[in-house]
């Protein structure tokens, strides 16, 4: 079970992160697989998940592994892979100069399955919904509407918005009915590709779908039925799609010889880049570390390929930088800015003043390839003379010692969104969650104030500035991009995996 780098499990604050990323991974099914039916048209798509949803409330839907939301509930505009808007409810949509307010054009025809229609009212409503709800006020916050007609709405912020996508996307659209009643954790209403099949559905183990033939685009789901298997383990899973019980499941490196030696499909995926957080660039807790020499030194000590060949059996790529390929943030002619020279490591080390080493607590966690990872990680910082201390996290305060700055390095396969404003948001900015000290910083400031007021050109040029800024900075040690895996039946074709995440096929991904 791998948790924390799920991060699209975010529902918009560090509470919810929390929460979210220690969820349980339950339940089992011994139900039997899907198919497809006579004449070659498909019938059943079945899925192995390895956590369960926690209710029907919209607000609290998992992003990873979380297709019986994708189901059921539609969105005003979806987003893809690297985080740019693609039509939803919303057939088009302007962005205003400032980044405050977006203006969407519905689509006409559309009613959630309580029979409502979904128009710019129930949008308003569920907008205002996630302005008063604890999971997510925070990001809809002072939020106002303009309502012109049944099929245009205008939201506005009293804030520019540089994460405007994101807020967009991530209300899951229920009927406003629904919402009044109170009762959105026990049966789900969308208009969604898929309708709930109450009578096929237990809740912690299976989840049942018939295909909604009024959905929009229902073109894209070629299949009448999806069911959703929940299994207590990526064992579990892989015994079921091993015995014909599912369709697909992920699976990790170590079981890939075993899936594709067995006949079936691997789906390949690299939402995660494996780094160290140098997080303390000031030196208030480790002195030695508000030397940039220091933090370079580091990165220099570490064989990536070593790593991607022998720690990762070869299923990952080198990576120089945290954001993913393809981002926005992504500098595309990086060459290596600190490669694997332990002698001049040493000297910099020298040069710096701390050529005796120090001691450097890191936390461990179970499911995060600590186990993999920290031996080598040790001997190597061994040759700067940095003793590496582990301290493992347990319990249901792990995450929240993790996250709480006790720990200024950390060592992490976290994931890489698309969207790299997200990012930096998140990782960067002195007010993001893992930037474990929220040590203030001036040029990351700037330049986040131009991707928040400047034009989209000035934005683009300001995240690729700021990555620059943490290469040069070394604010990081990003090691590999490590190669994680979908595997699946092979009459299932999945050629593009639209993850925000990159960590697993959304439901649209399934043909």
């Amino acid at each position: 079970m791998r948790l924390v780098t799920r991060r699209s499990m975010l529902t918009g604050s560090a509470a919810v992160t929390i929460g979210a990323i220690l969820a349980a991974c339950t339940g089992g099914a011994n139900n039997t697989g899907g198919g497809a039916a006579s004449g070659g048209a498909k019938d059943t798509l079945t899925l192995g998940m390895t956590a369960d949803i926690e209710g029907w409330d919209p607000n609290n839907q998992p992003g990873y592994q979380g297709w019986p939301g994708e189901a059921i509930w539609g969105l005003v505009c979806r987003p893809n892979e690297f985080g740019e808007l693609e039509p939803s409810l919303a057939e088009s949509w302007e962005i205003s100069d400032d980044r405050r307010s977006f203006t969407a054009h519905l689509r006409q025809g559309t009613t959630f399955s309580d029979g409502a229609t979904a128009d710019a009212e129930a949008v308003r409503a569920n907008f205002e919904f996630a302005a008063t709800n604890e999971a997510t006020r925070s990001l809809y916050e002072g939020i106002t509407f303009d309502v012109p007609d049944a099929q245009t709405i205008t939201l506005t912020w009293p804030e520019p918005q540089p994460l405007m996508n994101d807020r967009v996307s991530r209300v899951k659209l229920t009927s406003p009915d629904l919402i009044d009643s109170g009762n959105l954790n026990d049966k789900p209403v969308g208009f969604g590709p898929y309708l709930l099949d109450e009578a096929g559905t237990t809740r912690g183990s299976v989840y049942s779908f018939t295909k909604n033939e009024e959905y929009w685009e229902a073109d894209a789901y070629p299949y009448a039925k999806l069911v959703c298997k929940v299994y207590a383990s990526e064992t579990a899973a892989l015994n079921a799609l091993k015995t014909g019980q599912i369709d697909g499941t992920l699976v990790n490196a170590q079981s890939y010889d075993e899936v594709t030696g067995s006949g079936f499909e691997v789906k390949e995926m690299n939402g995660q880049t494996t780094r160290l957080l140098l997080t303390d660039h000031k030196g208030e807790i480790i002195p030695a570390l508000g030397d940039v020499r220091v933090r370079q030194a580091i990165n220099m000590v570490f064989d990536k390929q070593a790593m991607v060949d022998n720690l990762y059996a070869g299923h990952g790529e080198v990576s120089h930088q945290i954001f993913r390929p393809g981002s926005t943030a992504y500098l595309d002619d990086l060459a290596d800015p600190y490669p694997f020279d332990v002698d001049k490591a040493k000297s910099l080390m020298s040069e710096a003043g701390y050529a005796e080493g120090f001691e450097l607590e890191l936390p461990t966690m179970d499911g995060q390839n600590h186990d993999v990872l920290m031996p080598y990680v040790t001997q190597q910082l061994a040759e700067l003379n940095i003793t590496v201390k582990q301290v493992p996290l347990t319990g249901a305060n792990a995450i929240g010692d993790l996250l709480s700055g006790t720990y200024p390095v950390v060592l992490w396969q976290l994931g890489n969104i698309g969207d790299s404003v997200q990012d930096i948001d998140i990782v960067v900015r002195d007010t993001g969650y893992w930037n474990l000290e929220h040590q203030k910083d001036e040029y990351v400031d700037e330049q986040w104030d131009i991707i928040c007021t400047g034009t989209d050109e000035e934005a683009e040029a300001a995240q690729k500035a700021i990555n620059q800024y943490i290469i040069d900075q070394a604010w990081f040690a990003p090691m590999v991009n490590p190669t994680s895996f979908y595997a699946h039946t092979a009459n299932v074709v999945i050629d593009n995996v639209s993850d925000l995440e990159g960590l697993a096929p959304k439901l649209r991904d399934f043909q």
